[in-house]
């Protein structure tokens, strides 16, 4: 998600159930963006997708939130370590982290089990839930903010989950690392909106942030995102049904059900009874 605090963080600056929420008000016929304008928004960002050290952009903004004691405790503590691919309260260096298949080559699942890799886990509740609920299949989480990554070491530790691998770093400058065909699926939930046009450029789902997204991904990889904001949502499927490469599981210009193994927060489930819409997207690449 960009990677700011999921809908489960108590403290997040981003709830479901906000009054600015989309849903409650008439944004979807306001700076609704074309195929050509978000191109253009592209463009100007000067990125190469193939081009590793090239600063773009970036997607989230890292804010204070509590830690408490379990989170510290897990950053800390010698028998959470090997969850923690990086220096957790580090500024997320990335070097030398370039195969996240080989960070399984020790564990019961090994190096070449079905891999997904989740973009902004939040408190990490829902990305634990899933790596709990499919033991056979090895996660990989990244996050920019610490505490998250604490309280998601720490679930992995008390369940004594051994097929879950947490990062801290920017998500795009990590997939630029990765080799091709890579990742058998990439999770994006409730990303930043990034509500206000002159922000529309932070946007995740973007060309050429997608360009990088799916050159680690499989043939027949899956791009897997949720949002309950309405415009990034038809802004979503306007990108990505253009974008070359990727085929929308349930057709063009439209929507799928949330799937079975993505976990309702208590926030999405809040918003849904008082009448706020969450969409999920799920693309396959061709």
């Amino acid at each position: 998600m960009s990677q700011h605090p999921k809908h489960n963080d108590i403290n997040s600056s981003h709830d479901t159930t906000d009054a600015k929420n989309p849903n409650t008000t008439d944004t979807m016929n306001t700076d609704m963006p074309t195929v050509s304008s978000v191109k253009a928004d592209a463009n100007s960002q000067t990125e190469e997708a193939t081009d590793k050290h090239i600063r773009i952009v970036n997607t989230f903004m890292k804010r204070r939130t509590h830690m408490n004691k379990n989170a510290e405790l897990a950053l800390t503590a010698p028998e959470f370590a090997h969850y923690l691919v990086n220096n957790s309260f580090g500024d997320g260096n990335l070097d030398g982290i370039n195969n996240l298949r080989a960070l399984f080559a020790d564990s019961p699942n090994g190096s070449d089990a079905p891999l997904t890799l989740e973009i902004g886990f939040g408190l990490g509740d829902s990305f634990i839930e899933m790596a709990a609920a499919e033991p056979t299949r090895n996660f990989v989480g990244v996050e920019v903010h610490e505490p998250g990554i604490g309280k998601c070491a720490y679930m992995a530790g008390t369940q004594g989950l051994t097929n879950v691998k947490i990062i801290n770093g920017d998500a795009i400058q990590l997939l630029k690392q990765l080799p091709e065909n890579h990742i058998d699926r990439i999770q994006l939930y409730f990303p930043d909106p990034w509500q206000k046009k002159r922000h529309y450029k932070r946007r995740f789902v973007s060309p050429e942030r997608m360009a990088i997204v799916t050159r680690s991904l499989k043939q027949g990889g899956w791009f897997h995102t949720a949002t309950d904001w309405e415009h990034y949502a038809f802004w979503m499927v306007e990108v990505l049904d253009a974008f070359a490469g990727l085929t929308n599981q349930a057709g063009a210009g439209n929507f799928t059900d949330r799937p079975d193994f993505r976990p309702m927060t208590k926030f999405e489930r809040r918003g849904l009874e008082r009448g706020h819409g969450v969409w999920d997207l799920i693309y396959i690449k061709d």
